[in-house]
C-alpha cells in the first residue's frame, strides 16, 4: 500500500476525529424536514439529501469555524481566496457525508444508548460548572442560550450523530491488515536513497562560445535549412511587430448613459487639463492628481507600450498621429475624454527570413556549441568525482545559502544539490523532478557511489552520487512492523470510507444548492 499523501492524511482527520466534526456540523434543525427525494433544494437549504435539507445556516456555522480554526492554526487567508482553493466546497461535502452516515446508521437499526447519551453530555465541558462537572441547570440555559434548542431537540440530533460515529466504526472494521501488505509497504517504504547532483544547462554556456567566423557560419547555414527556417516560424512575433507607442494617459471618464450637458463638463475639465500641461505641468503628476483611470493612475498615467489596434479608432488615430514627446487635444471615446503622452515610438518591422537567417543561425549556432560544452563539463565533473572530488567540493554552495534551484531562481552555473531521502516508489527525484533513468540506476546502488553516466533531464545534463542508501532488512522491519502495521490499517480505513461514502452517493440523492451558498459567501475572487 502506498504512503500516506496529503489529501490521503485530510481523509484519515475526518476520520479520527468524526465525532468531533459531527459535534461541529450539526447545529440547529440538522435533522433537515422531508421535501421528497427528487426536489430541489429551497433557499434556506445548502443541499439536500435524499430528501433532507441540510440547513443554510449549518453551513454558514461550518464554515465559520473552518475559518477560525484557520485563523488559530496561524494561516488566516481571506475567504475569497479560501473559495478559489475549494475550501467551501469540501465544507459542504463534510456536512454532505455527515447526513449520509447518520442515514446509513438509521437504515441499519444503529441506535446509541440512553448510557451512552449520558456519558457524551456529561463529557461536554459547555455543560459544567465553574468548580468542574456536569451541572443540569448549566445544561438548560447553554442549549437555550447559545445552542438556541430544547433538551429534546439537543439529545435527538445528539443520538443520531452518535449513530453515525457507530455506522463509520462498523465501517472500520473490516480495515484488516495482513503480515504480506505490512510487509510490502516496509519494503517499499525502507528502501530509500539520497543524492547530490549538479545540472549542466546549455544556457550557463551560451556566454562562453565565441560568435562563429563566417565560413562556420555559412556552414552551419547550409547544414541547419529547415531548423532555421522552423525557428523563424515559431519567433515570426519578434520579426513581424506591428507600430508601437509607449504612452500615458489621463482619463476624464463619462458614463455610458450621460446626458449632453455632463459629456460637455467632461470635455471642458480636459480642455482645462490641458492648458495646464501647455503651461508646463508634468503629465505624470497631472495624471496622478487629476486621471479617472484607476489601473494607471497611480503610475502617472503609464500605459506601457501599446499597439494601434488595441485602442478605439479614433483615439489610436490621434495618438499614433503625434511625435515623441507630444500630447494629443481631448479625445473622446466610449469611456470618456482622454489626454495621451507619447514617449516613444517604434515603427513596424517586417522581417523577412532572408533578412534574419543569419541572426537565427548565429543563435542556433551558440546554443549547438553551449550543448556541447555543457556535456563536455558534466562529463569533466564525472571523472573528478570518480577519481575522489566529490560534487560538494567541485560546485560548492556559498555558506547558509541554498543552491539557486531551492530557491527558484534561473541557475547560472552548477551547484552541488542535495535531496532529502526518497523511495524508488516514484520516477522523480526531490529538486530535479522526473528522471526515471537516475531514480533507477540509484536504487541498482547498494551503496554510497558516484553513478556511471551523465543523465539527461530535460534540457540539462546531470551528474549524481548516490551519499545514502538504505535498504530493508529483517532487523529494520522488525522495528518498525508495529508503526507500518497502524499505517496500514489507517491507509484501509481511509480506502473503506471513502469507498463507502461513494456508494452512498451513487445510490442516493444528493442536490448541493451552489446558488444559496454563494448568497451566503458571495461569488468566489
Amino acid at each position: 500500500m502506498d504512503g500516506l499523501n496529503p489529501r490521503k492524511v485530510f481523509s484519515l482527520l475526518f476520520i479520527i476525529g468524526i465525532a468531533v466534526v459531527f459535534t461541529l456540523q450539526f447545529g440547529p434543525g440538522s435533522n433537515g424536514f422531508s421535501t421528497g427525494g427528487d426536489a430541489a433544494p429551497t433557499s434556506g437549504a445548502a443541499a439536500v439529501v435524499n430528501g433532507k435539507e441540510i440547513p443554510l445556516r449549518d453551513f454558514s456555522m461550518a464554515w465559520s469555524r473552518q475559518m477560525n480554526f484557520l485563523r488559530s492554526q496561524g494561516s488566516p487567508i481571506p475567504e475569497s481566496m479560501a473559495r478559489q482553493f475549494g475550501m467551501d466546497k469540501q465544507v459542504l461535502d463534510r456536512l454532505v457525508n455527515a447526513e449520509l452516515l447518520a442515514q446509513a446508521a438509521e437504515r441499519h437499526g444503529i441506535n446509541p444508548s440512553d448510557e451512552e447519551l449520558r456519558k457524551l453530555i456529561h463529557q461536554n465541558t459547555d455543560f459544567h460548572a465553574k468548580e468542574g462537572g456536569f451541572d443540569f441547570a448549566r445544561y438548560q440555559q447553554v442549549l437555550r442560550d447559545f445552542y438556541r434548542r430544547t433538551p429534546q431537540e439537543y439529545e435527538q440530533e445528539l443520538r443520531r450523530q452518535m449513530a453515525a460515529q457507530k455506522m463509520l466504526d462498523l465501517v472500520r472494521t473490516g480495515a484488516v491488515v495482513s503480515d504480506d501488505e505490512v510487509r510490502a509497504r516496509y519494503e517499499k517504504d525502507g528502501n530509500q536513497a539520497k543524492l547530490v547532483f549538479a545540472r549542466f544547462l546549455p544556457t550557463m554556456f551560451v556566454d562562453k562560445v565565441p560568435a562563429p567566423t563566417p565560413a562556420q557560419l555559412a556552414e552551419f547555414q547550409k547544414a541547419h535549412e529547415k531548423e532555421i527556417s522552423d525557428y523563424y516560424t515559431a519567433n515570426s512575433f519578434v520579426y513581424n511587430v506591428p507600430e508601437r507607442i509607449r504612452a500615458r494617459q489621463i482619463l476624464v471618464k463619462v458614463a455610458p448613459d450621460a446626458t449632453a450637458e455632463q459629456k460637455a463638463q467632461a470635455k471642458a475639465k480636459a480642455e482645462g487639463l490641458r492648458k495646464e500641461l501647455d503651461a508646463g505641468k508634468d503629465f505624470a503628476t497631472l495624471a496622478r492628481a487629476s486621471s479617472d483611470d484607476d489601473a494607471t493612475k497611480a503610475k502617472g498615467g503609464e500605459l506601457g507600450w501599446v499597439e494601434r489596434n488595441t485602442w478605439d479608432p479614433t483615439l489610436a488615430g490621434a495618438a499614433f498621429a503625434l511625435k515623441a514627446g507630444e500630447v494629443t487635444q481631448p479625445v473622446e471615446s466610449p469611456l470618456g475624454v482622454h489626454l495621451v503622452k507619447v514617449e516613444e515610438k517604434k515603427d513596424a518591422q517586417n522581417k523577412k527570413l532572408e533578412d534574419v537567417k543569419a541572426e537565427i543561425a548565429t543563435t542556433l549556432y551558440k546554443q549547438d556549441q553551449a550543448k556541447s560544452l555543457a556535456k563536455a563539463e558534466a562529463d569533466k565533473a564525472l571523472a573528478a568525482v570518480k577519481a575522489g572530488k566529490s560534487l560538494k567540493e567541485q560546485f560548492p554552495v556559498a555558506a547558509g545559502q541554498q543552491p539557486a534551484i531551492q530557491r527558484f531562481e534561473t541557475e547560472t552555473k552548477p551547484e552541488a544539490v542535495e535531496t532529502d531521502s526518497f523511495t524508488a516508489a516514484g520516477d522523480s527525484v526531490p529538486h530535479l523532478g522526473p528522471a526515471p533513468g537516475l531514480v533507477k540506476a540509484t536504487f541498482e546502488a547498494s551503496a554510497p557511489k558516484a553513478l556511471d553516466e551523465v543523465f539527461t533531464v530535460g534540457e540539462a545534463n546531470v551528474v549524481a552520487q548516490v551519499v545514502e542508501r538504505e535498504k530493508p532488512d529483517t532487523a529494520g522491519f522488525d522495528k518498525r512492523k508495529e508503526e507500518l502495521r497502524t499505517q496500514a490499517r489507517q491507509a484501509k480505513q481511509i480506502e473503506l470510507t471513502e469507498s463507502f461514502l461513494k456508494s452512498l452517493r451513487k445510490s442516493g440523492n444528493v442536490v448541493m444548492n451552489t446558488e444559496a451558498i454563494d448568497s451566503v459567501l458571495g461569488a468566489a475572487g
